[in-house]
């Protein structure tokens, strides 16, 4: 197995130990694991030619996030923000750990830490897919779930709030996705 395997099996193997799960096709699955499958996937079918530093982490954005409860923090925008911002700081460390055992150089791995904690985001190409592969699973895969617990007008923000995130690519990536045609019409509005 090369490096970029190990490293990848690596971060499968600590997600896999993931308690919450996510039911596809009645059959439950750690929730990271499936998330960082999906992460790859949507990555190796739109940017075939990443480099390993952006293809591990894709697969780490979310690695061991169950460790950082949302509980742990302050209710509210503010308590959000400082989580998300030290699950970013979290993911990063962790890959970058995974990749030094694995050989990988500091250099290497810091490149790949600063692409996870989204250093640069509009100048950096790497961090950008990053967002844009996360924005484009949410829209994939998680959207209805979430469409399913808020009203209209929230639904409406997040998706206009995702699209400012994502790069002209992204976007037009984004359009070509085949939603249900609740959410197609969501996106609709959103987007008008």
């Amino acid at each position: 197995m090369t490096q970029l395997e190990n490293v990848l099996l690596a971060i499968d193997n600590i997600n896999s130990a993931d308690t919450n799960t996510t039911l596809v096709d009645g059959i439950s699955h750690p929730k990271e694991l499936l998330y960082g499958q999906y992460m790859s996937a949507c990555l190796d079918k739109y940017w075939p030619n990443a480099s390993e530093h952006l293809q591990i982490a894709v697969r780490a954005q979310h690695v061991k996030r169950w460790h950082l409860k949302r509980t742990d923090f302050a209710i509210g925008k503010k308590g959000y923000l400082t989580w998300r911002k030290e699950l970013g700081i979290f993911h990063a460390a962790t890959a970058k750990s995974l990749m030094l055992e694995q050989g990988y150089s500091e250099q290497a791995s810091d490149i790949t830490a600063a692409i996870i904690r989204k250093e640069n985001l509009k100048s950096n190409s790497e961090s950008q897919t990053l967002e844009d592969v996360a924005c484009l699973v949410f829209l994939q895969f998680y959207f209805d779930e979430f469409a399913a617990k808020h009203n209209e007008e929230k639904i409406i923000r997040i998706v206009q709030l995702t699209w400012r995130k994502m790069s002209a690519q992204g976007q037009e990536i984004a359009l070509t996705l085949s939603l249900p045609p609740h959410l197609a019409t969501l996106v609709g509005k959103a987007l008008a």
